[in-house]
């Protein structure tokens, strides 16, 4: 293959040089463009422009391939845990024994978050977003650790502020659930895996005993693996751009979860149950629904179906709609809701429309589908989303930092009004 690509323009011939990744994917670097042509690309969101080289999640989505670090995404949720998975995308190696147990007692030490921030929590109304509560409580962060601020500080400084990022993230969750629902808060109780502390501080009343179910913290797992990272998405580009500028791992992770709760990106298991329940209440006639999906003609699509990158398969829906199955046979839930879901991936797996275009289920139908079955209202399905991509958003800081790459600063075609003349506004017509 060519090392090289050639640009002409205006005739006059331009030699690029080409960049191969591990996985043979190939860039056109055009880093000096600009200083040799005078000219700069246009790329409407970004869609073919490389932003940064990364060794951390490799995506091919013709082909239906997600792996973390060089490890499939089915073995690691078949064998693996979400604590493991996350050091292996922050540390870029599985852990030892030793290392998996320092990292999780590291977690467990830090769960407990300043009295304070229950002050901050309590100025929130009831109606408050819940993203909007999570992304305000993982900010304020800066202000509790000062030091943080400091982007030269010292190695463990920052595996400091890693393992704070991972500890406080299920308890600021929990607790903007609570506060939509106007429940009192619970503290973490340490005696429980990640996934099991999460439930009990979500789901326990002080009125009555509970029990995590484990065929619940199992499927929560999975999920938070299949979310943890996925190449350099909205939240995750907008990350690594915010941390660019050197500013604290708290505020970068702040501004991911802003861009995650936009219903372009993060919101899209919430649309799933929103369409669901439109379904239902029309009367429930999946076959009416699926017929409008087909009628090019007609606006409706059904939501959750196909995916925007995997123009095959989406791996992890074929991980998810195992535990979606075991977490509506274990709690046994009836709901017409779940059930027009039922009919409506039965449908898309045989309706040769479907099965041709390659509109299967993806892992937000799955998502949507058990975080319904939980119980939880559709506001807290991108705070989900959010506490499993953050393994990913702290690994994707943690190498812009450590490849010391130049704060972002994109460019643009301008198209504005050219030079003109001021005009005093009493003589403006």
């Amino acid at each position: 293959m060519s090392k090289t690509a050639e640009l002409i323009i205006d005739g006059k011939s331009y030699t690029l040089p080409l960049v191969v990744g591990t996985e043979n994917e190939v860039g056109i670097d055009i880093a000096e463009l600009l200083e040799k042509t005078g000219a700069v690309t246009l790329d409407l969101g970004y869609k073919n422009t490389g932003a940064t080289k990364s060794a951390i999640t490799f995506l091919d989505g013709d082909k239906g391939i997600l792996r973390y670090r060089g490890y499939s995404i089915e073995e690691l949720a078949e064998k693996s845990n979400f604590l493991e998975v996350a050091y292996l995308l922050i540390f870029g190696e599985l852990p030892t024994q030793q290392q998996y147990n320092t990292f999780s007692h590291d977690i467990k030490t830090h769960t407990l978050v300043h009295e304070d921030v229950k002050k901050i929590l309590d100025g929130f109304p009831s109606t408050a977003h819940p993203m909007g509560v999570l992304a305000s409580l993982f900010c304020s962060q800066t202000a509790f650790y000062p030091e943080s601020l400091d982007p030269n500080r010292a190695v463990d400084g920052v595996y400091l502020s890693i393992v704070r990022s991972m500890a406080k993230m299920p308890t600021f969750a929990a607790w903007a659930y609570k506060n939509a629902v106007g429940h009192p808060v619970n503290y973490p109780d340490n005696s429980l895996d990640y996934c099991s502390r999460f439930l009990k501080m979500m789901f326990a009343l002080p009125a009555e005993q509970y029990e995590v179910d484990p065929v619940v913290a199992s499927a929560l797992d999975k999920l938070l693996i299949l979310h943890a990272d996925h190449e350099q998405n909205c939240s995750t580009s907008t990350v690594r751009i915010v941390g660019s500028s050197k500013a604290s791992i708290y505020s970068s992770l702040s501004a991911g979860i802003n861009a995650l709760w936009g219903p372009l990106h993060g919101g899209a298991n919430q649309e799933v149950i929103v369409m669901l329940e439109q379904i239902k209440k029309d009367g429930g006639d999946t076959e009416k629904w699926i017929n409008k999906a087909k009628d090019k003609n007609d606006p409706f699509r059904l939501m959750g179906f196909g995916h925007r990158v995997y123009k095959n398969f989406d791996p992890r829906a074929k991980i998810i709609k195992k535990a979606a199955d075991d977490v509506l046979g274990k709690l046994g839930i009836n709901d017409p809701v779940l059930e027009i879901a039922q009919k409506l991936e039965e449908a898309a797996l045989k309706d040769p429309y479907f099965v041709e275009r390659k509109l299967y289920p993806n892992v937000d139908f799955y998502s949507g589908i058990i975080y319904r079955a939980l119980g939880l209202p559709t506001d807290l399905f991108t705070v989900m989303f959010a506490m499993g991509r953050l393994p990913g958003w702290i690994a994707q800081w943690k190498e812009m930092r450590e490849n010391k790459e130049p704060i972002g600063r994109p460019r643009q075609i301008y198209t504005g009004a050219t030079q003109r003349a001021y005009v005093p506004v009493g003589t403006r017509g």
